[in-house]
Formats: structure tokens, sequence, C-alpha cells
């Protein structure tokens, strides 16, 4: 059976609009479900915190939102989080950059963007201060940069692998080149971070996936043209990655989307499934993502960006953003049984 609730209402509780839903599904079952609270306004810069609600019974009933992270008037946002299976410390990345520092302005080089780390080690209820990583993640010619948005993973053998993307400077020409997937990663549980492999040119918000095999699957939103998702496969843990290929069975409006291995050897995959922002579908792939099964219709209507997560107790979740006229007036949570 379906169950949907609202998490996060635009306009409500001194926030004019609610945005970039993440979901981790903790050791202890517990559900976090984070967002971006965007202050004064709906866009991508400005006074913007990130927001957590906690949820003790796989997703049924919620506690209260709390404010996680808050920089004053500057926006730090885009949370990525992962949980260390071997420490239990919840890792979140996130990003930040001056109010007034507004993406065409990144990209031309006239604002910087940061990244950041923070850590929970009591399953999500009290955060530690952001860590400034940038140095270690992001090399000196990129301007923009972007975690997520949406979870990261733990692979098999412990390294801990975060979807990112950024994009390059080209001095003479005053802006930067095309938008172009990254992972970074952690080999020593979170306390170091370092620059992975990066993808190809023309893509972006990114999510990540390890298969059976351990080749790990990485699904990206496309700038090519032709409002299909793009992927690509790592067989060395994310170091270096095959070729992108574009995938026919995943239409997309040049908009976010999820993956998340589901446990059971398949995997899953949420966006709108349109070529306008509408249409928040969640698929199922048996072969590593090759093909596509749907899964659920969740929301007819217009929707944007969602994540993905299955709770302990084996109900798929799906944190999204909706709306009956617009993408943004809610961040809605679906709830419905794996089978």
């Amino acid at each position: 059976m379906l169950q949907q609730d609202v998490l996060f209402v635009s306009g409500q509780d001194g926030y004019h609009t609610y945005r970039i839903p993440s979901l981790l599904v903790t050791l202890e079952g517990t559900v976090l479900a984070f967002c971006e609270a965007r202050k004064n306004g709906a866009g991508d810069a400005g006074d913007i915190d990130v927001v957590v609600r906690r949820s003790r019974d796989h997703g049924k009933t919620w506690e209260p939102y709390r404010i996680i992270a808050d920089d004053g008037t500057n926006t730090i946002g885009n949370p990525c989080p992962v949980q260390d299976r071997d420490t239990g410390t919840i890792w979140l990345l996130l990003c930040r950059n001056a109010e007034d520092g507004h993406e065409k302005d990144i990209l031309a080089g006239r604002a910087a963007r940061e990244v950041l780390v923070m850590k929970s080690d009591d399953d999500g209820v009290n955060w530690s201060e952001p860590r400034n990583i940038t140095r270690d993640v992001k090399r000196p010619e990129w301007t923009w940069y972007a975690t997520g948005p949406c979870h990261a993973v733990q692979l098999k053998s412990g390294r801990l692998l975060v979807p990112c993307n950024h994009a390059v400077l080209q001095p003479e020409a005053g802006r930067s080149g095309p938008y172009t997937a990254h992972v970074i990663y952690s080999d020593d549980h979170g306390e170091s971070w370092q620059l992975g492999g990066i993808v190809g040119e023309n893509t972006n918000e990114c999510a990540v996936a390890e298969l059976q095999d351990g080749t790990v699957y990485i699904n990206m939103r496309s700038y090519h043209g032709r409002n299909r998702r793009a992927s690509a496969w790592s067989r060395d843990e994310g170091r270096t990655w095959s070729d992108i290929a574009l995938d026919e069975a995943l239409t997309e409006p040049v908009c976010q989307g999820s993956v998340l291995e589901d446990g059971r050897g398949g995997i899953l995959f949420s966006n709108p499934a349109s070529t306008a922002r509408e249409k928040l579908t969640v698929r199922s792939s048996r072969d590593g993502g090759r093909t596509w099964a749907v899964q659920r219709v969740l929301h007819e209507g217009p929707a944007a960006y969602s994540d993905l997560a299955v709770t302990k107790d084996g109900q798929v979740l799906c944190l999204y953003e909706c709306g009956d006229d617009r993408c943004y007036e809610r961040i809605t949570l679906a709830r419905y049984p794996l089978e």
C-alpha cells in the first residue's frame, strides 16, 4: 500500500521554500530526512540553512525539524549523507557560498564555492560544526562545485564514496566550461577526503550505487540535449569511469535523480520521468541499470528533485519535491513495500 506524507511545506516555519531532499536510514533503523530551508526566496543563493527530521518507526511518524547547519545569511546546502557501518558515524557533505554568491558569479570565477563535512555520532541527534575540506577535494581551477544532491554510499571495501560535480574556469573566456560529474572518497572512515575519478563533461547532479559484482554505477543529470539520463560504470571503486552512455529508457527534463541499491540485488531509480518537471516515478532494474521497469508513479503533477532509501522493515522511501501548480510547494515522503 502506498502512503504519502508531507514533511516540509514551503512558506511554513519562517522559510520561503524547502528544496533539495536527501534521505538516510541509519544502522539503528532511524530515518533521517534532510533538505535545504531557503529563508527569503526560492533561489539557489541567499540565506539557506540545512534542516533534518527524524523518524524512529520506519517513516510512519516524524519528529519536528531541526536546523543543523546555519551560516548566518550565507548559503549552506546540498546535503549528502552517508553512515560508516564500522564506526557508526554519520557523515554529511555540504557546500557553502556567500549570500550573494549566485551560480553565474561562481561560474565566472567572481565568487567562491566551498566543500564542508560535518558528523553525528548519536544517530543524527547532535551534529559537529562543519569542517572545510575544499583544498582536499577541489582543484584550484574549479569554480562551481556541488555534492550530491542525494545520499552517498559506503562500498563493500569500506570506502565512503560521494557523488559530486564541478566546472572548470576558462580564464580567457571569463566563464567556466561544461558541468562535469566526479566523485570524492574517504578510506579512513571519514577522517580525510580526496578526489576520485572524473566521469565526463555535460553531466552534473549525480547518484551512485554499488552493484553485486562490485561495479559502481553512476547515474547523472545530462546536458547532451536529448532528455535522457547519463550513466557510467567503474570497476575500481570510483578511481576511473567508463565512457558515458545515454539511457534511452530514462527520460528526464534535465533535472536531478536518485539511485539506490535495494538490498536484494537490484537498484531503484527516481526522477520526473518526462521532458518537463512532472510525473515523479520510481523504476527498478535487475541488471545493473541496463534495463528498467516502472515500479510506481508517485505524483502525476509538477515534481522535481528526489531521493530514495529502504527501511529496516522493507519499505521503499522516496522523498521528493512536488506540488499542485509548481514543483516546490512541498516535500513529500512516499512509502510502500519493496515487494
